[in-house]
C-alpha cells in the first residue's frame, strides 16, 4: 500500500514536470482554494488523504491509515444545503494495537456526516448536522464493533486571504459487540492563500476518547504544512502536505504523523 501511494505521488509529479498542468486566472485559484479549504462548500470533491503515523508502542512500529472522503452536497429548497461527508478508511495496523495478531490490513469503520448549512453568503459558515459511525471494518482490531451516533458542528470565516475555522464532532455507542464508544474530535483548520495558488496551512486532529483512562484520553497534535491548486487538463486537483507532532498521545499512541493529500475538485 506504501509503495502504491509514493508511486502515484512520484507519477503526479513527473506530470506536473512535463507540462501536464495548465494555468487559471489568479482570481480563479483563488475562489478555488478557498472553496477547496471550506470543508461545507457547495462543491462536488474527493479528497484522498493518507496519514503515516511513526513511533508507535515500545518498538516505535508505524501504522498507515489512507482516508477515502468523498463529499458530495445538494440543495435543500432555496436556502439550505446539505453538504455529506464520508469518510472510508484504510488501514495498517501494527502488532502492538493488534493485541498479538500480527500487522492486520484492511478497511476501517466508515464515518458519515451531514451538515445543513444557509445557501446565502455570510462572514461567517457554518453547518450542523448528525454523525455516524458504521461497523464496517473487514477484521474486528480495525474498528469499534459499535454502531455509534452525535452530532458535528463546523463554523469558518474567510477574510481577505485566509479561511479559519473549526469543526467539531461526538459520537457515542447506541449497540454492537463491541467495547462502549464515546469519541470527540476537534479540528481547527488555518490556512493562508499566497500568489499562484500556494497556501500554508494548519489543520491538526485532536480526539478525546472519553472510555479510556484519564491518561490515554487526549491525542493533540502540533504543526503545519503547505499546498497548492493547480490543473492537470482540465482537472482542478489540490494537493497538500502536513507534518504533525502530537505533544499528548494514549499509551502506545504515535509521537508524529506526516500527512499528503490529494483532492479531486469539481466545482460548479
Amino acid at each position: 500500500m506504501k509503495l502504491l501511494f509514493i508511486a502515484g505521488v512520484a507519477l503526479l509529479g513527473v506530470s506536473i514536470a512535463h507540462g501536464a498542468e495548465t494555468k487559471p486566472t489568479k482570481e480563479a485559484v483563488k475562489d478555488l482554494a478557498k472553496e477547496a479549504q471550506n470543508p461545507i462548500a457547495n462543491m462536488i470533491s474527493l479528497p484522498l488523504q493518507n496519514n503515516y503515523n511513526t513511533g508507535i508502542g515500545p518498538d516505535d512500529d508505524w501504522q498507515n491509515v489512507l482516508n477515502v472522503q468523498p463529499v458530495y452536497p445538494f440543495a435543500l429548497g432555496d436556502n439550505w444545503n446539505v453538504i455529506t461527508r464520508t469518510i472510508i478508511p484504510v488501514i495498517s495496523q501494527p502488532e502492538v494495537l493488534t493485541g498479538g495478531k500480527g500487522r492486520v490490513d484492511g478497511v476501517g469503520d466508515v464515518n458519515f456526516t451531514a451538515f445543513f448549512s444557509p445557501s446565502a453568503a455570510s462572514k461567517v459558515t457554518w453547518g450542523v448536522g448528525p454523525a455516524v459511525v458504521l461497523p464496517t471494518a473487514s477484521n474486528h482490531v480495525l474498528g469499534s464493533e459499535k454502531w455509534s451516533a452525535g452530532a458535528a458542528l463546523v463554523v469558518l470565516t474567510m477574510p481577505g486571504q485566509w479561511v479559519i475555522g473549526s469543526l467539531f464532532s461526538d459520537v457515542i455507542s447506541l449497540g454492537g459487540s463491541g467495547d462502549d464508544v464515546h469519541m470527540f474530535t476537534c479540528q481547527y483548520f488555518i490556512n493562508y492563500n499566497l500568489p499562484k495558488g500556494w497556501y500554508l496551512s494548519s489543520s491538526p486532529i485532536m480526539t478525546a476518547n472519553w472510555e479510556a483512562d484519564s491518561s490515554d484520553t487526549w491525542t493533540i497534535p502540533l504543526g503545519a504544512g503547505v499546498g497548492k491548486i493547480f490543473k492537470i487538463g482540465k482537472q482542478p486537483l489540490n494537493l497538500q502536505a502536513h507534518a504533525y507532532k502530537n505533544v499528548v498521545s494514549p499509551t502506545y499512541g504515535a509521537d508524529w504523523q506526516f500527512r499528503l493529500q490529494l483532492q479531486f475538485l469539481f466545482p460548479k
